[in-house]
């Protein structure tokens, strides 16, 4: 395993993280077999373990913190906020008001004191800067939180925090959690560019595509991935975006087979060899998962390897644009680009 630091925070992480969010319903994992992928994951050097409140409505949480019971001070925490929880119009989004009551129930779900990066999950455009960033300053104060980061925030929306944690002297995000992959890259034209100018660490969540990066999604086959099952339309081969996709992971398996590598770790290996990226967050439901995965540990793809990557989906380029969760929401509400 090697270790990158997380941003300009002096902490030192894995280049690969473990993602929960396949813990408990989501991903059909029981406690036992979360538990076994967690003390897996840690043998093999895995030191950071990310989750989120609204991963099973809190479930994946209380699974994780059953899991790290005894040696919560050998691992880096993290967990999220800011998708609804429940019905309650006001169970979600950064206001101080939810995020204060939020990190509660995190911690009591987790059985810690206090989580080591606090993420919000995504940006909320109802709530200031300024809103966010001093309950978050507040909480990090109060030692219930390391540090605090975004997730899936446009490139915009960083700066923009950036800059106000510096006009109203807060304590700013220092990692960023974007989607990256072969398959989607279109965080190389901007989110990352931002991270590296402002010295973010960066956590790259489905560095395998959700599963068409796996080697189970192939031309001829059934697609039978449990994340098939589970949103069948980001499978379906009659929409053009997926069948651009199934040609590239075709293209793919043959750079693979050439390097000698299999297709999983020619994809974490790229996601790691972007100077941008601290570590990829793998989120295995089994341990067989895991442990193929984890073969991608030491992964370092040479130059050539790269360029024909790049030949077959090229730089800042998304093959499935309409899956990206951080699109401005003038895009998205007709009333935000209308007089």
């Amino acid at each position: 395993m090697q270790y990158r630091t997380l941003g300009r925070t002096g902490v030192q992480v894995s280049t690969l993280a473990l993602g929960a969010m396949n813990f408990g319903a989501i991903g059909r994992t029981t406690q036992d077999e979360a538990t076994a992928i967690v003390d897996a994951a840690l043998e093999a050097g895995v030191n950071l373990i990310d989750t989120a409140d609204m991963y099973g409505q809190g479930e994946s949480e209380v699974m994780v913190g059953k899991a790290i019971a005894g040696r919560r001070d050998d691992l880096v925490l993290a967990t999220k906020a800011a998708i609804p929880m429940g019905d309650e119009r006001n169970h979600q989004g950064t206001s101080r008001r939810w995020l204060v009551t939020a990190l509660d129930d995190s911690l009591r779900r987790l059985g810690v004191d206090h989580v080591d990066l606090y993420q919000m999950h995504r940006w909320d455009p109802r709530t200031s800067d300024e809103e966010t960033l001093s309950a978050l300053t507040d909480l990090q104060r109060a030692g219930k939180i390391r540090y605090f980061g975004s997730s899936t925030f446009p490139a915009y929306r960083i700066v923009q925090a950036q800059w106000a944690a510096r006009e109203h002297h807060l304590g700013r995000y220092v990692t960023e959690q974007p989607s990256y992959s072969i398959l989607q890259r279109g965080v190389e034209a901007g989110v990352l560019p931002v991270t590296q100018e402002y010295g973010l660490g960066v956590l790259a969540w489905s560095p395998l595509a959700s599963g068409w990066l796996s080697g189970a999604v192939r031309a001829g086959r059934e697609i039978t991935t449990h994340r098939a099952q589970t949103l069948p339309q980001r499978f379906d081969l009659t929409d053009p975006a997926n069948r651009a996709r199934l040609d590239a992971v075709e293209k793919l398996v043959k750079i693979a087979e050439q390097a000698g590598l299999t297709l999983i770790q020619l994809a974490i290996g790229f996601v790691t060899a972007h100077p941008g990226v601290t570590s990829a967050l793998i989120g295995p439901r089994t341990l067989g998962h895991l442990r193929s995965q984890l073969e991608a540990a030491d992964t370092v793809l040479p130059a050539d390897v790269l360029d024909e990557i790049d030949a077959v989906v090229a730089p800042g380029t998304d093959l499935a644009a309409h899956e990206k969760f951080d699109t401005p929401p003038a895009l998205l509400d007709p009333a935000l680009r209308r007089r």
